[in-house]
């Protein structure tokens, strides 16, 4: 009789053996990483909370995206289908990440202000402020971008 977790075991070994897969995780793990580190320095504390909220120096959606990308152009070549789909790709979660959720943190922090302001004298309102923090700078995506771009640069290089 065979193992039904045979077929299981099996896949979950072919999803570790994709390398493309591997270096797009480890570059948003380093890149969250080192968004902890950087938060440390500029204010001084360590808050684990960092390592899972939005935003940030660097995007760490830019680095899974980019290293995705440059996984799949390296592996299947850079005419491929597969390297068109997951640049597009790329473009898109970073335009997102720059663009609308930049913009709506930015209406979050006006929305709070708003209700501050409109509530400041003994009124009870009881709602949660809105996250402020949603999206990152052309800056922090490009940080992002280079970080992914590198990451699977340098994971290429080492096999």
């Amino acid at each position: 009789m065979v193992s039904q977790t045979a077929p299981i075991v099996n896949n979950i070994a072919q999803i570790l053996d994709n390398r493309i897969l591997l270096v797009a995780v480890a570059a948003c793990l380093i890149a969250q990483v080192l968004k902890l580190i950087i938060d440390v320095i500029q204010n001084g504390k360590f808050s684990v909370k960092v390592l899972t909220t939005t935003g940030g120096m660097p995007s760490a959606h830019s680095a899974l995206v980019t290293a995705l990308a440059a996984g799949v152009g390296e592996s299947l070549g850079w005419q491929s289908p597969e390297f068109a789909i997951a640049t597009i790709f790329a473009i898109v979660v970073m335009y997102d990440a720059a663009g609308v959720r930049q913009a709506a943190g930015k209406q979050a922090r006006i929305l709070n202000q708003m209700i501050e302001e409109l509530f400041s004298e003994d009124h009870k309102f009881n709602e949660v402020k809105l996250k402020e923090l949603l999206g990152h700078t052309p800056v922090q995506v490009i940080a992002g971008s280079v970080l992914g771009v590198a990451i699977n640069w340098l994971f290429t290089g080492l096999q």
